[in-house]
């Protein structure tokens, strides 16, 4: 097996063999018993790369191509969302492209599916004034995708959060924007490890003030909500949050801590996913959730469990800085030949951070091809001042 030399924290290095087993593709996309997003994200283009701060270019083709592996291997996208770097170098405009572009692409595939992130980023928080400048900027946003064809996935407003005094003021604008909404939407409770901006959200800064909140937004709104995607990094909020949900409301994990035992259920229910980590182990994810759905559950264990220590160190503090490592793997998997992000964002991590991933991905038999993921860290490994 390949071997490549990996820094250690205590400045030394050590020589390290890859022994994992690249998992194999399905003849055909899988059918799932849990419905399973994976949250994708965008592919800069460095060639084209002028101002990456300012006006990030995207590299379109490998964009979309990247959504046909996920439908492949039998997932939905979960599109424009934080994992394509919504408010971290992808402005409403750019979102505005990628969703146009992969609504259409949809169309073109046989069961493909998708729904679109509609947020506010677009009003900045220092310069939103009312609420009802919030609900204008999430008409725009839910507008927009719905006009394309799209369903939208309610993402967390900053500006929002800025503005709001009570539970009441959450109340107003969700009411607001679901009693318009076409169909179904999906909301998404993402806590402020992900988005610092995003602390006391639903007017709380105590989950069981937030949890009451939430769910008075549910219940009255019940028929235009599919489900909500909580994404707080703890499996015993989500299963209070999935225990007390209105019948036929589903719950989305987005915890990339502990999904395997919340896909799982604890033998009275369970969450079904909206995953930013799906995107970076798609293959086996789509094959542990495929053998659950045959009844497999010592399969689905056996490759599901060994990616969750992957995904911690990816999601590990400060947790918003999770997009480096997705693309990381993407670059290591021969899916974009180059590891630069919008906004330069592939510098929030450093050498020691990807070289345990590097380890982590090999020991989940995530590293598709060996060979090529050795080649392009040892080229990284070279940027970085470690010859091998």
């Amino acid at each position: 097996m390949p071997t490549v030399s990996l820094p250690k924290a205590d400045g030394t290095t050590d020589r390290y063999a890859l022994d994992g087993t690249p998992t194999a593709r399905p003849s055909a996309p899988p059918a799932f018993s849990r419905i399973a997003y994976a949250a994708a994200h965008v592919v800069s283009d460095p060639w084209k790369d002028m101002r990456p701060w300012e006006e990030p270019a995207i590299d379109w083709d490998k964009t979309l191509a990247f959504r046909h592996h996920l439908w492949s291997l039998g997932f939905r996208i979960a599109e424009a969302m934080d994992t394509a770097q919504r408010g971290m170098g992808l402005n409403w405009a750019g979102a505005q492209e990628l969703i146009r572009r992969s609504l259409a692409e949809a169309r073109t595939v046989s069961g493909a599916d998708l729904a679109c992130g509609a947020g506010t980023d677009h009003l900045a928080p220092a310069n939103a004034r009312s609420l009802d400048a919030v609900i204008a900027a999430y008409e725009e946003q839910v507008g927009f995708v719905e006009k394309h064809g799209g369903r939208a996935i309610l993402m967390a407003s900053r500006a929002l959060a800025r503005l709001a005094t009570s539970p009441d003021d959450y109340r107003k604008v969700y009411g607001r924007i679901l009693g318009q909404a076409k169909d179904k939407v999906v909301l998404h409770w993402l806590g402020d490890m992900f988005d610092p901006q995003l602390a006391g959200y639903w007017g709380s800064e105590n989950f069981e003030g937030a949890l009451e909140t939430v769910l008075s937004i549910i219940e009255e709104n019940q028929n235009k909500v599919e489900g909500i995607k909580i994404s707080l990094l703890d499996n015993a909020r989500e299963v209070a949050l999935r225990d007390r949900l209105p019948e036929g409301v589903l719950c989305f994990t987005g915890d990339d801590f502990n999904y395997a035992e919340l896909i799982e259920g604890d033998g009275r229910k369970y969450s079904h996913a909206l995953l930013g980590i799906f995107d970076a182990v798609a293959p086996q994810a789509s094959k542990a959730l495929a053998s659950l759905t045959a009844g497999d559950v010592a399969t689905f264990r056996a490759v599901i469990e060994p990616t969750v220590p992957l995904s911690r160190k990816i999601f590990e503090v400060p947790t918003q800085y999770y997009k480096a490592g997705v693309v990381f793997l993407a670059w290591l998997n021969g899916h974009q030949n180059h590891f630069t992000m919008p906004a330069g964002l592939q510098s929030s991590r450093g050498m020691l951070h990807y070289a345990d991933i590097f380890r982590l991905a090999d020991r989940a038999n995530v590293l598709d091809q060996p060979d090529l993921a050795v080649a392009r860290m040892k080229s990284f490994l070279a940027v970085h001042g470690l010859a091998d």
